[in-house]
């Protein structure tokens, strides 16, 4: 053998019966594998082509595995509800899901509780093939979160509970110069790892312009990407309306907030003239459709998503908050991304699956300005790879991978996870924390936090 074959040295290689690589082309390699180095893939190709160039310390997946880079959870409340999931009754209107109960819920949380939240979120997300995601900016712990979500080893940005309006809850009560300050200290403390800091803002009508601006200026200032909520009622349009005589997307625009590194949040409720806005300002949208549906925003009604996607909008996928959206596994979510909009305009050529996972990946990644790092597995990106066990009911036959992994399968099948190179799942499980644990933790603390909040359960059902 000589110099020049002997194979390079290399972490991990990841082997598969199909490895979808979500490239310019994108290229579904049978038999395929990839090779990882230093937390980067290095290469992508035939097994037996990676085989014979590599070496590695270590060697996961099998011929049952369908490899797929990591998605990316666009729009997800980490705090606030995953320790209250499914406590605010599946019947309340916008207004009063949001008001009434939720802000009355975060309120009641202790630092300890939002760090055990913030992991339990994750442990959902990694456990159902979610690498990756973009926080609301309803944290109030900031810092203990961060130090949970990076024990447990994902990827994420994050950022505290800004707005400058609204009175009440206490806790959250702030005018403008502390919002601004608590934004801008959030940003220069976080500015390293897997879990940072973005310029986030609540949304919605909280904020004031000062406000609005400031969190613009932030951004550019240190170079992170905006998130916010917007329009998922009538409420938005209504009291932009009532405020500044336009909409809201029109008075977003004048301020100088909509560029291409703003991900909004929902956007149901926006009519024709703010699409091309948004279009032309080259935002994205995180659409999540389980909210839109169980809050009856109306989706499938009036909402634009195919508009925006032919306007140049990037609509990536959110799973939203556990009282909203009960679950945050984003291949359900994806599912219904595919199937919404086909049944809405009865035209089955709408959000095919193929598109619907690009959402979920790449759509994900470009929402938060990391589409040259994750999204897709390709030469020179980080390693955040999942496999999934196709040896299971849903998976099997295999005909049409695009077509598996929308319509048929969920994240039950997700076996095992690396973020960053890392094996953080495996078999099913997390590998960075004690499962048995956390799921005890997690009954005792919502018990404590619904009983602190003063809501009333309004379980229709008689517990014996």
């Amino acid at each position: 053998m000589t110099e020049d074959t002997i194979p390079t040295a290399v972490d991990t290689i990841v082997r598969g019966w199909y490895v979808v690589t979500m490239n310019p082309d994108r290229d579904v390699i049978r038999d395929g594998a990839v090779a990882i180095r230093d937390g980067e893939i290095v290469a992508v190709g035939p097994r037996s082509q990676i085989t014979a160039a590599y070496t590695a310390a270590q060697t996961i997946g099998d011929d049952h595995h369908v490899v797929t880079p990591g998605m990316v959870n666009s729009h997800i409340h980490v705090t606030g509800e995953p320790l209250t999931r499914g406590y605010v009754p599946d019947d309340t209107p916008f207004e009063e899901n949001v008001f009434v109960w939720l802000c009355q819920l975060y309120a009641a949380y202790t630092a300890p509780e939002e760090r055990l939240s913030g992991q339990l979120a994750a442990a959902e997300m990694l456990r159902s093939g979610t690498t990756t995601f973009l926080e609301a900016g309803t944290i109030r712990f900031l810092d203990e979160v961060i130090d949970g979500l990076t024990e447990i080893g994902i990827r994420g940005r994050v950022g505290p509970w800004v707005w400058d309006l609204p009175p009440e809850p206490d806790v959250y009560r702030q005018n403008t110069d502390e919002a601004i300050e608590r934004l801008r200290s959030s940003l220069a403390s976080h500015r390293d790892g897997l879990v940072q800091t973005w310029s986030i803002l609540v949304g919605h009508t909280t904020a004031s312009d000062p406000l609005w601006r400031a969190a613009r200026d932030l951004a550019d200032e240190y170079g992170t990407g905006m998130s916010f909520h917007m329009s998922p009622a009538e409420s938005d349009p209504d009291g932009f309306v009532a405020e500044f005589g336009h909409r809201p997307m029109i008075h977003l625009a004048e301020l100088g907030v909509l560029r291409d590194d703003v991900a909004i949040t929902h956007c149901v409720r926006v009519d024709d003239r703010e699409v091309a806005i948004m279009g032309e300002a080259g935002v994205s949208v995180a659409h999540c459709p389980t909210t839109a549906l169980k809050v009856s925003y109306g989706v499938t009604q009036v909402g634009k998503m195919p508009e925006m996607v032919q306007a140049g909008v990037n609509v990536a996928i959110g799973t939203d908050g556990n009282n909203a959206s009960n679950y945050s596994d984003l291949m359900r979510a994806t599912y219904l991304v595919a199937g919404l909009f086909k049944d809405a305009r009865t035209d089955p050529q709408m959000f095919p699956a193929e598109k619907a996972y690009e959402m979920a990946t790449l759509g994900g990644a470009k929402a938060m300005g990391a589409e040259a790092d994750i999204g897709s597995l390709e030469v020179g990106k980080r390693a955040d790879v999942v496999l999934h066990d196709t040896d299971r009911p849903e998976w099997r036959p295999l005909l049409n991978v695009a077509n598996q992994l929308v319509w048929s399968a969920d994240g039950r099948g997700v076996d095992t996870v690396l973020v960053d190179g890392r094996v953080v799942v495996d078999n099913g499980h997390l590998t960075t924390l004690d499962e048995e644990r956390m799921w005890a933790e997690a009954q005792v603390a919502g018990e404590a936090i619904t009983a602190r909040s003063g809501l009333p359960d309004k379980a229709k059902w008689p517990v014996l």
